[in-house]
């Protein structure tokens, strides 16, 4: 039977506020007339308005949910009732096995998971076909790396004022000529230029710093292959070449570990949704992380929840500073213990090590045992007395400031260049709260 999990941490799982509330208002026991768990996996039946009730089905080792209600929430409310009477201990250990319409579902992906870790089944049935496009694409990128590079070298020479004055065009036309060339990584990173001038005091030297590693990276391509295999796949990847998941758990070695959840952010590109997961190994102290993707209006992966651990097999992708990682296998999760948070010295010799390896990392994961350092709780300070500004799009941060009180507090989040964004702090007595 899996560890049991308490309120808080089901509660976690909910998509918004009115998710919980509902959750909460079903767990009585008149609302399930059935309901059993059994070795990682809860089922019962929850009494609706229509005249069948609606049939629930976890499986803790996820999490991942199925119910036969019509929401488009994910876990929806049933989903979540069903784990808040499991975590009040009042769902029945000892009902035996699932009903077939559980089983069956626990089957399936118990089955996909099995095939997940195995790998992929052989290699692609037509190789010349697929080299053949793999150098096609190769020529196109280098052309238009060219063209960039040429594109670079004029806004130097006719100097960055008139930058503040150029429409968002400006940027879009090079930023379609990157996509037109199959570097979809260069293509995104164009597009964000057009803010910079209008990002306040300092924004010329940011702007010609953005130049600078864009033109690195585009001599980098052009001498790829004198470059180390890690820095070579960096480049690839910064320029937008990918790699199939597929690929990267055939070819990458499994690094187990109690894996620490420490924060987790969800951005909007393009009509879709990331959400960005920081892991840290308990033993390894290496952190990574799980990507997850959904278009607009899709729920995203709530398998891995800020505060608990996750005893997991990690493969990560490669490059000069292997952060982004996939979860070949799960072997259990559980609430664990607040993490250390570290000093700023130690983040900023962390990040500035990475970025000696990798010049376009531009995010690095921030463990941190600090205080607001000002009253309107634009800046934390640790025990030694050094400071950093918070990022400017994350704002005053109220909770960390009313959660701390003025004390030092642990807090998980992102180091940019532009300051730290905080996403989980942890309360007094141990518990994540999101920030």
């Amino acid at each position: 039977m899996a560890e049991s999990w308490d309120r808080a941490r089901v509660l976690a799982l909910a998509p918004d506020a009115s998710s919980q509330r509902a959750a909460q208002s079903l767990t009585s026991g008149r609302s399930w007339p059935a309901a059993g768990a059994g070795p990682g996996s809860l089922w019962g039946e929850c009494r609706g308005s229509g005249s069948a009730p609606y049939r629930t089905v976890v499986d803790l080792t996820g999490p991942a949910y199925r119910c036969s209600c019509p929401s488009r929430k994910f876990p929806c409310k049933h989903a979540l009732a069903l784990l808040l009477r499991w975590a009040d201990g009042t769902v029945a250990e000892d009902a035996g096995e699932p009903p077939d319409w559980a089983a069956g579902w626990l089957a399936g992906r118990a089955g996909r998971t099995s095939r997940a870790a195995a790998g992929p089944a052989g290699e692609p049935k037509d190789q010349k076909t697929a080299a053949r496009r793999a150098e096609q694409r190769e020529t196109r990128v280098a052309s238009g790396l060219t063209e960039l590079d040429r594109w670079l070298c004029d806004q130097v020479r006719q100097g960055l004022a008139t930058s503040q004055q150029a429409g968002y065009r400006h940027w879009d036309d090079i930023a379609a000529r990157m996509v037109d060339a199959q570097a979809g990584g260069l293509a995104e990173r164009l597009r964000d230029l057009a803010a910079v001038p209008r990002s306040g005091p300092g924004w010329d030297a940011r702007l010609l710093e953005e130049y600078a590693l864009l033109r690195l990276l585009a001599v980098a391509y052009g001498r790829r292959a004198s470059l180390p295999a890690a820095l070579r796949e960096t480049v690839r990847s910064r320029i937008g070449f990918s790699l199939r998941q597929a690929d990267v758990l055939a070819g990458g070695e499994p690094v187990r570990d109690h894996w620490q959840v420490l924060a987790r952010r969800d951005v909007e590109q393009d009509r879709v949704r990331a959400r960005r997961t920081w892991l840290r190994g308990r033993q390894s102290g290496r952190p990574a992380l799980v990507l997850s993707f959904a278009p607009a209006g899709a729920s995203l992966d709530n398998s891995l929840t800020p505060g608990t651990d996750a005893d997991a097999d990690l493969v990560f992708y490669p490059g000069a500073v292997p952060l982004r990682a996939i979860v070949r296998a799960r072997h259990g999760t559980a609430g664990g213990r607040p993490p250390d948070g570290g000093s700023i010295a130690g983040l900023l010799a962390g990040y500035a090590a990475a970025l000696a390896a990798d010049p376009w990392l531009d995010t690095w994961p921030a463990l941190l045992r600090v205080r607001p350092a000002r009253a309107q709780g634009q800046a934390v300070s640790d025990l030694a007395g050094d400071a950093l500004p918070l990022h400017p799009e994350a704002g005053v941060c109220w909770t960390l400031l009313a959660l701390s009180g003025g004390h030092p507090v642990t807090v998980a989040g992102e180091w940019t260049p532009r300051g730290l964004w905080p996403l989980t702090a942890w309360d007094e007595d141990g518990r994540a709260v999101p920030l």
